[in-house]
């Protein structure tokens, strides 16, 4: 292996054992609250842990065995590196993910009475499947066009959450606006690298495939190739293109859920103005 890249992957295992700790210490605080906070507050972000126990385990197992979807490689040879393994765990832990992000805008239209902030958190989880019925489609055939369709729609997602999150800065206390700030800001943040620097790059592979007049698999030539083919490869040269995204997704992105579960419940007060309980 590597210096580069064993130094890339001890860093991404380090984060997540931390992330992992993170979940349990969360866990923890959560059961101190349980009764201090109500009923219905407790058993929503107990969900959230759940939920974010979905995310953080799959990042973390990802983070132990990265996989290059499209072109089947992995650091290490072993079947729990193959694709179809790899792309499973991916798709259940981002599930949870966008779970998490409906459930916190349930909560922001409930509290605000918006309409159009319910219609936004009762979109994100069927467009979500969506991209990820996407994703599968590149996975398997190794058209990157399914890849540019599956980023913009977690952008677009992602653009719906920061727009729920505006929708209550102006009605929220000072409590809660730092928490909205440094949300918003990140979900500004991963629109912006979604559709500047994510959906460009699938595009252009796309666009470079069929300039070269690539053979594409048909999705049952897929299956069979992500269960049973993949590729070992520990140089720089190869994995450096996907260092960048993989080091924000499991990271700050874990981080994200994780926090979803420590979200102060939400009050409207009569005069419209939108407090944080306990």
């Amino acid at each position: 292996m590597s210096t580069e890249v064993f130094v890339w992957w001890f860093l991404l295992c380090a984060v997540s054992a931390a992330n992992v700790l993170a979940l349990t210490y969360s866990a923890r605080v959560l059961r101190q609250k349980q009764t201090v906070i109500p009923a219905d507050v407790y058993a929503s972000r107990r969900l959230q842990l759940f939920l974010s126990a979905g995310y953080v385990l799959g990042c973390a197992y990802r983070s132990a065995l990265p996989v290059f979807d499209v072109q089947r490689i992995c650091l290490f040879d072993t079947w729990l590196s193959s694709v179809l393994v790899g792309r499973s765990v991916a798709t259940v832990a981002e599930l949870c993910f966008v779970t998490q992000w409906a459930l916190l805008m349930r909560e922001i239209s409930q509290v605000t009475q918006s309409r159009p902030a319910r219609l936004a958190a009762l979109s994100v989880v069927p467009l979500i499947v969506v991209a990820e019925t996407c994703s599968w489609y590149s996975v398997l055939t190794t058209s990157n066009i399914g890849h540019v369709v599956e980023e913009s729609l977690w952008g677009l997602a992602a653009a719906l959450l920061v727009a729920s999150l505006l929708s209550l800065w102006p009605r929220a206390n000072a409590r809660l606006k730092p928490m909205l700030l440094a949300m918003g800001l990140t979900g500004i943040a991963y629109v912006a690298f979604m559709f500047l620097v994510d959906v460009p790059m699938y595009w252009s592979r796309w666009l470079a495939d069929e300039a070269s007049g690539r053979h594409y698999l048909s999705l049952g030539q897929g299956l069979l190739d992500t269960s049973g083919r993949w590729v070992v490869s520990q140089q720089w040269q190869v994995w450096k293109t996907e260092v960048l995204w993989m080091s924000l997704y499991f990271s700050i992105a874990v981080w994200l859920s994780i926090a979803f579960v420590h979200t102060p419940a939400l009050q409207r007060q009569k005069n419209g103005a939108v407090i944080a309980l306990a």
